[in-house]
């Protein structure tokens, strides 16, 4: 609502979770997708946008996640509701959530907070004791002011600190590592994108699928076998990726990529593939 120009919220403006013992007035099912709030024992705790900074990291660390072979759903602010009193959205989760409106009845598995300029360190704290209070297993804090670091926290166990370099792992949540620098270095992350997304094809690398594409092209003779192998392999890789995308070859792209007779071509298509909208790839492949 608005009165004179002014923004009025549905809650009085009150003091900070962590300082309030009692637990407060207000429950999730009061709250609308939109409102500014998370809350935490009954009090809301105002939620302000994220930054340039945090936005840019949040969108490439989020396709790095959705990729997983082993993930089904990636959630983005999602409200997640273990209990009438406490509301919390992640910056990025993993977990099961359903296709309905509404708050999602528990807690991710994985959930990850992006903290930048401005982090409320002390509610940070009661965030990740509520979810892991709630069944949350892995809360990843990627710190996006100085040395650039992931915090990992486990529940009854002492946070440790992840430096780029490094691997996080969450066994029973997702398959593969994830290299620190992929929740906010583009390029990483689009390296883990395509290794993710071959391997949801069941193929290990894109050495294999141009095996295979090899193998089956011999038959054409050895010297042009070899490279009508390789040209089908990087085909069969586009392909892998558009299905680990959850996209479809129109008849266009199915033209365009089979007859394209280029390696250069269907390698620039295969990097557009990656992350690319449907138009590009056909625009690469085109080229």
């Amino acid at each position: 609502m608005e009165d004179g120009g002014q923004v009025l919220y549905p809650f009085p403006m009150m003091k900070k979770a962590y300082q309030l013992e009692n637990r407060g007035p207000f429950r999730a099912d009061q709250l609308h997708p939109g409102d500014p709030y998370e809350l935490s024992n009954g009090h809301p705790i105002q939620c302000l946008p994220t930054g340039s900074r945090g936005g840019r990291a949040t969108n490439v660390g989020g396709g790095v996640l959705a990729s997983d072979p082993a993930v089904e759903h990636v959630g983005v602010d999602v409200g997640f509701s273990p209990s009438p009193e406490i509301l919390r959205a992640p910056d990025l989760s993993v977990g099961e959530m359903p296709d309905q409106p509404g708050w999602v009845q528990g807690v991710p598995s994985l959930a990850v907070e992006y903290a930048d300029t401005g982090q409320d360190e002390a509610e940070l704290r009661i965030k990740i004791q509520e979810l892991f209070a709630a069944g949350t297993r892995y809360v990843w804090v990627v710190r996006l002011i100085g040395p650039r670091r992931v915090e990992v926290h486990q529940p009854k166990m002492r946070m440790r600190i992840a430096n780029p370099g490094e691997q996080l792992v969450a066994p029973g949540v997702l398959a593969n590592p994830v290299p620190v620098e992929a929740l906010y270095d583009r390029e990483v992350a689009n390296r883990v994108i395509f290794r993710n997304l071959l391997e949801r094809q069941g193929y290990e690398n894109l050495d294999q699928v141009r095996a295979e594409g090899e193998t089956e092209g011999r038959a054409a003779g050895e010297m042009e076998g070899r490279a009508a192998g390789e040209m089908e392999g990087l085909r069969k890789a586009i392909v892998a990726i558009f299905a680990g995308r959850g996209l479809v070859l129109d008849g266009d792209l199915q033209s365009a990529l089979s007859n394209s007779n280029s390696l250069a071509v269907l390698e620039s298509a295969l990097r557009q593939a990656v992350t690319g909208s449907p138009d590009e790839i056909l625009r690469a492949l085109r080229a």
